[in-house]
């Protein structure tokens, strides 16, 4: 799957579980700061889903993170 897409769809995701977040549960006295109004509900959602849909590191070899190879090794016992 392309990177953007899913980025795109986990954006989206949590934009619609924002507004539902507002829909549902929401803030009806209007002193809450975030749930007070339906976009920023949304853009706080879709500020969620952004964060958990960027990729993670890749993960390196125990060689490259180690920075000792092998060859290196042997050297240092002789």
């Amino acid at each position: 799957m392309n990177k953007y897409l899913k980025i795109s769809l986990f954006a989206a995701l949590g934009a619609g579980l924002g507004f539902a977040y507002y829909y549902f549960v929401g803030c009806r006295s209007g002193s809450c700061p975030i749930t007070s109004n339906w976009y920023l509900t949304t853009l706080y959602g879709a500020l969620m889903g952004l964060i958990l849909g960027f990729p993670a590191r890749k993960k390196v070899k125990d060689e490259k993170l180690s920075g000792v190879t092998p060859d290196r090794d042997a050297d240092k016992n002789e």
